[in-house]
């Protein structure tokens, strides 16, 4: 069981799409189990598997904080056919990476988030044309509002592509609003990195913006251009399998703060 996510255990979420890459690479290995539960652990629920609680690739149980989303993430591994596929397990995924790769250094993950305070991607702005200026404006400026007004980071916006040094006091408001538990800093690395935007990830945690809008505002150029060019359809392909990890990494954020 446990070499099924040795590559996804060990990557994500410091990097989740790779991660996701390198499992789907893999042959997949047949069924080994009847039976998929939860039972109660230490610190929260355990996924069963014929009664045996799922491990990662070194050996550590996994404990999952919220009953909803060991459910969930039993639910994955019930829902499997004669092959196990990786690809299709995402709630599962992010416990094993949880728990292999954040737990022991939240910390760095966190610091990870906050270097995108440096060059996030509401800070990047088109100077035409003017449609896609007002978009940006209208799914962007919100959430630079927010930030000035409620965290008093005051960020600095360019035009174009141009590299802008961000203010050290705006960076380190808005650092100081991500959160510290290892679930939910690694729900919110997936969200940044999914995004581009830090500052996404701040809004949706803290509540400033529903899921739907910030997977909105993360692709207002994307969506401008294929209103007027046409959509891409490998793009749209990696947009939804991106998607999946997104609306996980959501339930996640959902699930450990109605828990805590």
């Amino acid at each position: 069981m446990r070499e099924l996510f040795d590559e996804v255990a060990g990557r994500s979420p410091l990097d989740p799409q790779e991660s996701a890459r390198q499992a789907m690479r893999k042959p997949l290995r047949k069924r080994f189990y009847k039976d998929a539960g939860i039972a109660a652990a230490e610190g929260g629920f355990n996924v069963t598997l014929d009664g045996r609680p799922i491990r990662t690739p070194s050996g550590r149980v996994v404990v999952i904080p919220a009953r909803e989303l060991a459910e969930a993430a039993a639910a994955e591994w019930q829902a499997q056919g004669d092959s196990i596929d990786p690809a299709t397990m995402p709630l599962t995924r992010f416990a094993n990476s949880v728990v292999q790769s954040v737990v022991d250094r939240t910390d760095d993950v966190r610091e990870d988030i906050a270097k995108y305070l440096q060059s996030d991607l509401l800070f990047y702005r088109a100077g035409h044309p003017e449609g896609l200026v007002s978009r940006e404006a209208e799914h962007w400026d919100p959430v630079l509002d927010w930030a000035r007004d409620a965290l008093g980071a005051h960020f600095i916006l360019s035009e174009g592509i141009l590299h802008v040094t961000q203010p050290e006091a705006a960076v380190q408001a808005a650092r100081s609003a991500l959160p510290t538990g290892p679930w939910t800093v690694a729900a919110a690395h997936v969200v940044t990195t999914l995004t581009g935007s830090a500052l996404l990830a701040l809004a949706l945690l803290h509540g400033v913006r529903d899921a739907d809008r910030v997977w909105a505002a993360a692709h207002v150029d994307e969506d401008w251009n294929a209103a007027q060019w046409g959509a891409d359809e490998e793009a749209m392909s990696r947009r939804a399998a991106k998607q999946i990890d997104y609306q996980a990494a959501v339930r996640i954020l959902r699930a450990v703060d109605a828990a805590s």
